[in-house]
């Protein structure tokens, strides 16, 4: 590579490391505030939360880094040619072809992220994220020990604890059954305890007191207690197993064993096909939008005020190829021979940037062209 690629491809990579930041993080805190409410409505901490958005990151960072790729091409294409320094070197004698290769080399290191991120990190990370969502969900502690709250585990069942001392007795208790509505029952007790046997987990209640109201002979029944076991093992999900999802799978496994997935975990073949090209086809797609952004760039001609016709130009076909992408992918599912087709957005970039590449080039015709229309016809 010469000195000019190289120096036109560390432009394109500071800048794809910029917008790359920028995107996560506006994309991280749209999805964080739904996310910081479910986690920390379920009872659970901070560092809970913190770790939920560390396993979400290899998703969020496969999702932005496409337009990441194509912005960096853009923008530094756009860069240089407002400051002269494409002018230059396409008036040198280099032609749109010659300078593309770091376009070229910029998206294959790109692509190379992106298969790290898409073929192991977010397979291992979503499985992750599955697993300790499962934990959290059988959480008992996490779903019913909370101060001062008014909870609810569970449709109909409401729980209240005034105060949790540091030995685990629990104090001012208030918990209300409305599960069967013609005999809905509250109970109250001043202290309690969390028992965890092999029936399960039970809330035994101390010196309290028990409502029962009969809906149908419109009566209500209290009856006091010294203590009362309430088990609320059917509150929560204890169960920490979860099924996988797709994008849980090892990508080894979609290679290898995709027969035995489909017949223990009820994916079809199409889901299966579809997941694994998917993985496969946003490394392509890296390389396709950087080489569509910076060709698209280069139909236009020197101008102080930029290339902005040609800018619009480039997020349009950006939008096509995405459009394209989301067309396919039901079309696989349904028959899984056609997997090629996840791969026609890259390729249609791929022949959209060769065949601007190929105008860009011949400026003799476009010269031409542009001499024919000014000439006035002689008297």
């Amino acid at each position: 590579m010469s000195r000019f690629d190289g120096y036109f491809l560390r432009q394109m990579l500071i800048l794809f490391g910029f917008f790359t930041l920028v995107l996560v993080g506006v994309f991280w805190i749209t999805r964080s505030v739904s996310l910081f409410d479910r986690v920390i409505s379920g009872g659970q901490s901070a560092m809970v939360f913190l770790e939920f958005t560390a396993l979400t990151l290899p998703t969020l960072i496969r999702t932005v880094m496409p337009m990441a790729v194509f912005a960096a091409a853009v923008y530094a294409t756009n860069r240089l040619s407002r400051e002269s320094e494409m002018t230059v070197m396409l008036a040198t004698g280099s032609s749109p072809w010659r300078l593309s290769r770091a376009v070229f080399v910029f998206g294959l290191v790109a692509g190379l992220m992106m298969a790290v991120i898409s073929i192991f990190f977010r397979p291992a990370s979503v499985e992750q994220l599955e697993q300790r969502q499962a934990e959290v969900a059988g959480d008992v502690t996490a779903q019913l020990l909370n101060e001062g709250e008014f909870l609810h585990p569970a449709e109909g069942v409401t729980v209240y604890i005034g105060k949790i001392d540091l030995d685990g007795t629990l104090s001012e208790v208030f918990v209300s059954d409305r599960r069967d509505s013609l005999n809905p029952i509250s109970y109250s007790s001043k202290t309690a305890y969390l028992v965890n046997n092999e029936a399960g987990f039970h809330l035994v209640m101390l010196d309290g007191v028990a409502l029962r109201l009969d809906q149908q002979g419109r009566t209500l029944s209290s009856t006091l207690f010294a203590d009362a076991s309430y088990d609320i093992s059917a509150l929560t999900d204890t169960n920490t197993m979860a099924e996988r999802s797709l994008e849980a799978i090892p990508t080894v496994e979609l290679l290898r064993d995709r027969d035995a997935i489909s017949a223990a975990e009820g994916f079809t073949e199409g889901e299966l096909i579809d997941e694994l090209h998917q993985r496969f086809s946003w490394i392509a797609i890296c390389v396709a939008v950087a080489l569509a952004g910076y060709s698209t760039l280069m139909l236009g001609s020197f101008s102080r005020f930029g290339l902005w016709p040609q800018i619009l130009g480039a997020f349009t076909i950006l939008i096509l190829l995405e459009g394209v992408r989301g067309f396919v992918s039901p079309v696989v599912v349904a028959d899984p021979d056609l997997w090629l087709l996840l791969y026609l957005p890259a390729i249609m970039g791929v022949v959209i940037s060769g065949l601007f590449l190929l105008i860009a080039g011949r400026p003799l015709i476009r010269r031409r062209h542009r001499d024919t229309i000014g000439v006035s016809p002689q008297a």
